[in-house]
């Protein structure tokens, strides 16, 4: 089995089925497990990722409004990897290649392969995403399995909570903050399942701009700064930059932690399990204990 991936959390699903070694070819924001770094990149992006909030939207606004790609196949590559399943996925275009782009190149190679597609908005889906990638891979027992821990951990975490009778604090996760955006889909499941309350958006929804007068009135008390498809020091530099503005002066009074959204949050993958014991751990550290360093950092 030769796998290209199209987005990161199809690689870090793939691996944890135990087929790493299958994955020939992956996107250019593909990271984990570190060993996929080395695989062929089959895409690009138009985005200057790295520029500062407010700029990466203006450019996706701009190319979007343009009609231009933000993204590109390097379907060169993708024909010379040879693969037998290609996974893509139907969230947003904005943060990977669409469907319909990874359909037609796989419509253009012959032989043809096996096109997975991934549509997770909800904890469940993701379970059932990890599934259809297994079933594609002929691993089914081991989606089960892997399907199977998440749902202990998950249960020990609402144990201890229930347990302890802890009171749910109320909660405002920020995946970008130049315009502010909530976000949406399977975040706030996972902070019910840790231990809050979402103020600011509904599981299964799409992730949704939100003024600053919104969220203010929505009046959270823990703030997450989690930027989509960034690490902790970009959340961190991030959460430092929006509390510098004028707009964002009412939350200084409050709990503002920066997380690693790449790792936890943002990839509807195997590691929102970990996401949900990390949050665990900002709201309720007597506990679960503080959250390791490496994955939070309170900024206030």
């Amino acid at each position: 089995m030769r796998v290209v991936s199209f987005l990161p959390s199809a690689t870090e699903i793939v691996a944890a089925l135990g087929h790493t070694d299958a994955i020939v070819g992956v996107s250019h924001e593909c990271d984990y497990p570190p060993v996929v770094r080395s695989r062929d990149v089959v895409t690009s992006s138009a985005i200057a990722s790295q520029a500062a909030p407010g700029t990466v939207d203006a450019q996706v606004r701009g190319l979007v409004d343009g009609g231009r790609p933000l993204y590109d196949v390097r379907e060169d590559r993708v024909r010379a990897l040879a693969p037998d399943l290609m996974v893509t996925q139907v969230v947003c275009d904005v943060c990977a290649v669409s469907e319909g782009e990874v359909r037609a190149v796989a419509a253009r190679l012959e032989p043809r392969p096996n096109v997975v597609t991934l549509g997770a908005t909800t904890l469940d889906g993701i379970f059932d995403d990890i599934r259809r990638v297994a079933v594609a891979l002929g691993v089914e027992e081991r989606a089960d399995a892997l399907v199977g821990d998440a749902r202990s951990r998950m249960r020990a975490v609402h144990e201890t909570l229930k347990t302890a009778r802890a009171p749910r604090p109320r909660v405002a996760v920020i995946e970008w903050t130049e315009p502010v955006f909530a976000a949406g889909h399977w975040v706030p499941e996972m902070v019910y399942r840790a231990g809050g309350a979402d103020v600011l958006a509904k599981s299964g929804e799409h992730s949704a701009t939100r003024t600053h007068e919104v969220v203010r009135a929505a009046d959270p008390e823990i703030i997450i700064i989690a930027p989509c498809g960034y690490d902790l020091e970009r959340a961190i530099a991030d959460a430092e930059r929006a509390l510098a503005l004028p707009e964002w002066s009412w939350a200084r009074g409050r709990q503002v932690w920066a997380v690693d959204a790449n790792a936890f949050l943002s990839r509807p993958g195997p590691r929102v399990v970990g996401g949900i014991e990390v949050l665990a751990r900002i709201f309720s550290p007597a506990l679960f204990g503080p959250p390791d360093s490496a994955t939070a950092h309170r900024i206030l």
